[in-house]
């Protein structure tokens, strides 16, 4: 045999067919892993040590409502097994309580305890429950005020708070847009990295934030499962999106990042309204004037982001007003939401697609900065990262203030 005619052993045979797929090699996997999990529940610790264990009982706060003579608690169960709740302890005295369930409070199940006590405003609440096997877990409410109802006049205070601290200062920042059009190309993609500065702030900023949401989770619910999981999800939405309207013909790809950019601080400003609302309707903050400075200075500089992507590009007001919408007015829902369906879970949840959804920004906006002359290694490039990160630090101590 000559050696044309041999083959390589990795080549295959032009007839041979791949193995047909069969259900079984799926199923038996499947079989193999219920097999181990049933092993484990009736031969392990309880079927090899010997003895009784203490229970495992985890109770978490979610929603408290003050209303007159009285206060409403949300308690999640988080735990392995069930939770009765025996007794209710505020400021060190016990009080008679009703609750919407019968019995115990079952695994990942939540329960409303309505206690009657008369709670005296701006003052602090310590309350106190103990389950029947004598375990407590603590609250705190630090000022004590009265829970807004959902009406007509509190959704326009809560709207104008969220156009105060979000709208108008996105929209403020958006008018350094002439200015951008008369600077030069190596301005332009001092501004470009400028912009991602503030979105890597934002974006790290988010996630210390929706990982303290998420460590308030009961832990059965895997809070930061949840971040991770929405933030992977809102990164491939955003992708998803952008590349689809890119290949669109005729769409200039500046304007479609433009909109990607906004959509990401909208999305951030979304959770900060949410924030904020909560913070307003437990009485924990004073929306003075020098706060909503605080907010507009901070937010300011979100809408030069968003317009540095444009750069020279002419840009009519309808555009403009358009871009401001997607950043700024998602802080109005956010405050809302924060005022009056508040949870931890639904915080953990805006905060995770936040972060996933500024990290495709950050890529994107990165990769139009390496493309110019210099690359991201450029003078101008790392400049403009530090002074974003230094402008967002900077603004941010207002808001702390």
């Amino acid at each position: 045999m000559t050696t044309s005619d041999q083959r390589p052993d990795t080549e295959t045979p032009a007839d041979e067919k791949p193995p047909r797929s069969r259900p079984a090699l799926i199923v038996l996997p499947l079989l193999f892993t219920a097999a181990i999990v049933l092993f484990f529940i009736r031969l392990g610790p309880a079927g090899i040590f010997p003895g009784n264990f203490p229970p495992v009982e985890d109770l978490t706060f979610g929603r408290v409502t003050l209303q007159e003579g009285q206060i409403k608690l949300v308690v999640t169960n988080g735990g392995p097994s069930d939770v009765q709740i025996a007794q209710v302890i505020i400021d060190d005295a016990y009080w008679d309580f009703s609750t919407n369930v019968d019995g115990p409070v079952e695994r990942l199940k939540s329960a409303t305890l309505t206690v009657p006590y008369p709670w005296v405003d701006t003052e602090p609440v310590n309350i106190r429950l103990v389950t029947s096997t004598g375990i407590t877990f603590d609250h705190v409410i630090d000022v004590a005020t009265e829970t807004p109802a959902v009406d007509g006049r509190f959704l326009l205070s809560f709207a104008l708070i969220g156009i105060y601290i979000g709208f108008i200062p996105v929209l403020v920042g958006l008018t350094w847009k002439p200015f951008l059009a008369t600077l030069s190309r190596r301005w332009l993609n001092f501004f470009l990295a400028f912009t991602a500065g503030i979105l890597i702030f934002l974006g790290v900023d988010t996630a210390v934030d929706a990982l303290e949401e998420a460590a308030a989770l009961p832990l059965a619910f895997g809070g930061v499962g949840i971040v991770v999981v929405g933030a992977a999800l809102a990164f491939v939405a955003t992708s998803l999106v952008g590349r689809r309207f890119r290949g669109r013909s005729g769409t200039d790809p500046a304007l479609v990042t433009a909109f990607t950019v906004a959509s990401g601080i909208g999305i951030h400003n979304m959770g900060e309204g949410l924030a904020v609302g909560a913070a307003y309707r437990l009485g924990e903050i004073a929306l003075g004037t020098f706060l909503v400075i605080g907010f507009a200075i901070h937010n300011t500089t979100e809408g030069l982001g968003i317009v540095s992507i444009l750069g020279k590009r002419r840009a009519s007001i309808g555009l403009l007003l358009m871009l401001g919408v997607v950043a700024g007015l998602p802080t109005v829902l956010g405050a809302w939401a924060g005022a009056f369906f508040f949870s931890p879970i639904l915080a953990t949840i805006f905060l995770a697609i936040a972060v996933g959804a500024i990290a495709q920004v950050v890529i994107e906006v990165l990769g139009i900065v390496g493309k110019s002359q210099g690359g991201l290694t450029s003078v101008e490039c790392m400049g403009g990262i530090a002074c974003g990160l230094a402008v967002m630090y900077l603004t941010g101590l207002f808001v702390a203030a």
